[in-house]
């Protein structure tokens, strides 16, 4: 392609004149290194893109620059080995986003060892939609599998509900035969719509929460998927069953928990962390192909993705770091001409 070619871009600064960011029209040679180009068609947004908006975020690195962890689109030129001018591919994690330019524009380039090709059962919209939440609910869903968590255990606790990880967890989980509970501040304008996702009952944020003054509690939960953190998960672990396990994926909530060793070493609870960004590639292409099908989640899907243009990408990174999003936001790269 020309390195004059002129597309739209969100792009963030900060300098001397302040921290800023909006619609800028970029060139082909603004874009960083990469051995593949990719027309974006999709991106997601995540709680990430919603720090990435902000000074006080510190996940960008340099400026100016263009956020958004997640993309999908189709091949314009390659000199990977791997793809080439028309393959359909995804892309979530490693730099993307956070040192290395990202979704929010209608061109990217990048590593090719960094891409997913679009697995057959899904299409760019859908791979969007599921995007970086859905991808680090399936990892959940398959670390909490791999410790031997079965369904006949008793129900599953997931924290966030109503978010991007919670609603795909609770999709995926239903799906695959688990007793489901989702907790959520939300309680009383969201509990129907996770019901229909799939969960069995919906509780509120306290009463998931709800701690207790002893070092182990009432043995509630075979599982819990907690994207959230922070001091709540105190009170969870003291509720998991003997055997069960925590899959952690988020800080939403916050960075620290007090607790003691004592679910750990009297109920063999088992803590597990879940890393989206960096796992290995072979892992990405068996979630992905996961994704596209027997874990396909069909209700998140259907229900819990809503498509923006670019330009209300600001309103929805505010709504993300405010606690107001519901399900999953895609931000759809095509010019409202071309939609139409």
């Amino acid at each position: 392609m020309s390195t004059d070619t002129v597309f739209k871009a969100f792009v963030i600064h900060k300098d001397d004149q302040g921290f800023r960011s909006g619609i800028e029209h970029w060139r082909m040679d603004q874009l960083p290194d990469g051995d593949v180009t990719i027309r974006v068609q999709y991106s997601g947004v995540n709680y990430k893109d919603g720090l990435a908006s902000i000074p006080e975020g510190k996940i960008v690195r340099r400026y100016p620059f263009i956020p958004g962890i997640d993309l999908a689109g189709t091949v314009v030129e390659s000199l990977h080995p791997s793809f080439k001018e028309g393959d359909k591919v995804l892309c979530t994690g490693y730099e993307l986003g956070v040192s290395h330019e990202g979704g929010y524009s209608q061109y990217a380039r990048v590593k090719g060892d960094w891409l997913v090709p679009l697995p057959e059962g899904l299409s760019l919209k859908e791979a969007m939609g599921i995007g970086t939440a859905g991808f680090t609910a399936a990892l959940s869903v398959a670390s909490l599998l791999h410790s031997g968590v079965q369904p006949s255990d008793g129900p599953v606790l997931v924290t966030g509900a109503t978010g991007g990880v919670g609603s795909f967890s609770i999709s995926m989980m239903s799906k695959l035969g688990f007793e489901v509970v989702a907790s959520t501040g939300k309680m009383a304008a969201q509990g129907d719509w996770l019901t229909t996702i799939g969960a069995h009952q919906v509780i509120s944020r306290e009463e998931a929460a709800q701690d207790s003054k002893g070092a182990l509690a009432a043995e509630k939960w075979a599982a819990v998927i907690d994207p959230v953190g922070g001091p709540q998960l105190s009170g969870l672990l003291k509720h998991v069953k003997y055997g069960g396990a925590v899959a952690l994926s988020g800080l939403t909530g916050g960075g620290n928990f007090a607790a003691t060793v004592y679910p750990f070493i009297l109920r063999g609870v088992k803590l597990l962390g879940i890393d989206s960004v960096y796992c290995p590639m072979s892992t990405r292409q068996e979630i992905w192909s996961k994704l596209a099908g027997e874990w396909k989640p069909d209700s998140a899907l259907q229900s819990g993705i809503h498509v923006h243009y670019l330009n209300a990408l600001p309103e929805i990174l505010n709504d993300i770091l405010s606690g107001k999003a519901i399900g999953r936001s895609v931000i759809t790269l095509s010019d409202r001409s071309e939609a139409e």
